[in-house]
């Protein structure tokens, strides 16, 4: 590929993410309603002497303080002014104001912000220094000044307020080409002999200009509101309509005529809130940028008809089993539609029964447990001929009941222990808490509870490890914390998904031995997910072999070791055995060796 075809490539997706953001807004209610209400603002100040119904200054006398009338629809002011349409007149002047503070911040924050943070050095030491000076500055006190010298200019007074709104986009640019001046794609951009400045108008923009658009719905809203400050302070020309002119006469009939301050403040409000709604509806979607799923089927979803066969069998009947899933499927949204990532999976774990599912990253286990867990992210839906939980179907249980099965009927060990702990909060907190809520048990039955898993997973200062924090313990013990809490609640079913990831060798025998002795001595049946055939073959009776979200073999553990069907299987099994020591050889080893 060339590196025509590279910026070409970078170009088409720059838009395509930009098209995606702006749709997604689009169909977002935080965003199409603001819109709409914003827009209609705009186009009243647009075409504001075609919709007044007379001269904003117009005196009439005998419409002073008049109630609201066919001739006068809100009524008059204190000389008689049709407060209507001074309130449309208003918004053009609104309006104005808040365009020129935000061009002002734009233009001065945005290209120094970025050059500081792209180019370092001297220039981004000063520009840094000059916008914290900015922010020190009394700013309402320079504006008075302002006002004065320059006879109540208004533009000039709206340029002011747009220096002082500088810093704001100056330290979003600057952290945003912060973010991005590392990365490769960048470094590659500069290697092929792309300039500076086209590296940061085609790349560096592109990862800018998003927490722009939100701090200028934000900037547009705080403009608003100091310009109507400034003009109820009776700063500006009282000849000219304004929403804070029309409060600060407002203000002082509100005793006699509270009319007169009602409409410029709804309106100022109206157009602050629905500028507030956009910008955070903007910061949302740009945080999380995957589409949400939808309940009908796109066109990438195969139909029902013409779906494949299921793929794997149930061995248990339905009302003994403690799990059992038939035809589950799972897809989720993507910019091009829905994508099916699980076809028809059917699997079961009877109680005491050990079953692993193994396969490779992306085969689809953990998104069939998630399932199972009703934990599926926003992108996801699954749906599924039956699911039963303990003999009881719940294939129409709402969210709220399939909620209520977890840390009661089912338990969940959940991988990379260290980030599956609160660090806000000791280790205790976090096991004690959920039996109280979840259970019903006094703190100090909790926390009796909590002791004795703690013990019984091995850990032997149990009162220590309840006061410490996550992160002081090792990724060991914070795993079998994890147990802990999973049992804490003696589930008949626990799932365990992946559960010696980022753990050692060693490390991982004693959780894997654990799991063992727990579900044994419990008689929980246990579903474990793992790459790795040498945990299957450690702990578990039974195996369900995954691939591209499809099950491919099953079957007992010994007799799918002993003559593999699946040439994929034997690839597993290949690349799982080495020659480390299994279970039974640590075992072993430890009773051989002296205390």
């Amino acid at each position: 590929m060339t590196t025509t075809d590279i910026r070409v490539a970078f170009d088409r997706a720059a838009q395509k993410r930009r098209s995606s953001l702006f749709r997604r807004f689009l169909r977002h209610p935080g965003g199409y309603l603001p819109l709409a209400i914003f827009l209609l603002i705009v186009l009243v100040g647009v075409f504001a002497p075609l919709l007044a119904p007379m001269d904003p200054n117009l005196v009439d006398l005998a419409a002073a303080k008049a109630p609201p009338s066919p001739e006068h629809l809100l009524g008059g002011d204190s000389t008689g002014r049709d407060i209507l349409s001074r309130l449309i007149y208003g918004t053009r002047t609104t309006l104005w104001g808040a365009l020129i503070t935000i061009v002002t911040a734009l233009v001065i924050g945005v290209p120094t912000g970025v050059a500081a943070g792209y180019f370092g050095g001297v220039f981004d030491r000063v520009a840094t220094w000059i916008s914290d000076a900015l922010q020190s500055i009394p700013g309402m006190i320079i504006l008075l000044v302002v006002a004065a010298g320059s006879r109540n200019n208004f533009e000039l007074l709206m340029a002011t307020v747009g220096v002082f709104m500088v810093p704001g986009y100056f330290r979003i640019a600057r952290s945003q080409t912060l973010a991005v001046r590392g990365e490769p794609y960048i470094d590659a951009a500069r290697v092929s002999g792309l300039s500076d400045g086209r590296i940061i108008f085609r790349h560096v923009i592109t990862a800018v200009y998003p927490p722009v658009i939100i701090q200028t719905a934000l900037t547009a809203g705080i403009a608003m509101g100091m310009q109507a400050g400034l003009q109820f302070l009776g700063i500006g020309d009282s000849n000219v309509p304004s929403w804070g002119a029309m409060m600060l006469e407002g203000f002082r009939l509100m005793l006699t005529y509270p009319l007169m301050l009602l409409w410029p403040s709804a309106a100022l409000g109206l157009t602050i809130a629905v500028l507030a709604i956009m910008g955070s509806t903007l910061a949302e979607l740009v945080q999380v940028r995957t589409p949400r799923a939808h309940r009908r089927k796109d066109a990438a979803v195969v139909a029902a008809a013409d779906a494949p066969a299921p793929t794997g069998a149930a061995q248990h009947e339905a009302a003994s089993s403690a799990l059992r899933v038939e035809n589950l499927r799972v897809v989720h949204a993507t910019p091009n539609g829905e994508t099916e990532v699980v076809h028809g999976v059917t699997l079961d774990v009877a109680p005491g029964e050990v079953v692993g599912i193994v396969g490779e990253s992306g085969s689809g286990k953990s998104q069939t447990v998630f399932s199972v867990l009703d934990l599926l992210p926003s992108t996801g839906r699954a749906t599924a001929d039956a699911i039963w939980v303990g003999g009881t179907d719940v294939t129409a249980a709402t969210p709220a009941q399939r909620h209520a099965l977890l840390g009661r009927t089912i338990g969940y060990v959940p991988q990379e222990p260290m980030s599956n702990l609160d660090p806000s909060y000791t280790i205790g907190h976090q096991l004690v808490e959920p039996l109280r809520r979840v259970h019903g048990l006094s703190r100090a039955a909790a926390t009796e509870r909590a002791r004795a898993v703690l013990v019984r997973v091995g850990l032997t200062d149990p009162d220590r490890v309840m006061r410490s924090y996550p992160h002081q313990v090792s990724g060991g013990m914070a795993q079998r914390v994890l147990i802990a809490g999973a049992i804490a609640g003696r589930p008949s079913l626990l799932v365990a998904d992946e559960p010696t990831t980022a753990l050692d060798v060693t490390v991982q025998a004693e959780v894997l031995e654990l799991l063992r002795e727990l579900q044994a001595e419990y008689g929980m049946a246990l579903l474990i997910v793992t790459h790795n055939f040498g945990v299957v073959a450690d702990i578990c009776d039974r195996v369900i072999v995954m691939r591209g979200g499809d099950i491919v073999e099953s079957g007992p553990v010994d007799d799918l070791f002993a003559a593999p069907a699946e040439p994929y299987t034997r690839e597993l099994i290949a690349a799982s055995l080495d020659d480390a020591a299994g279970r039974a050889e640590l075992d072993r080893h430890r009773t051989e060796v002296p205390a």
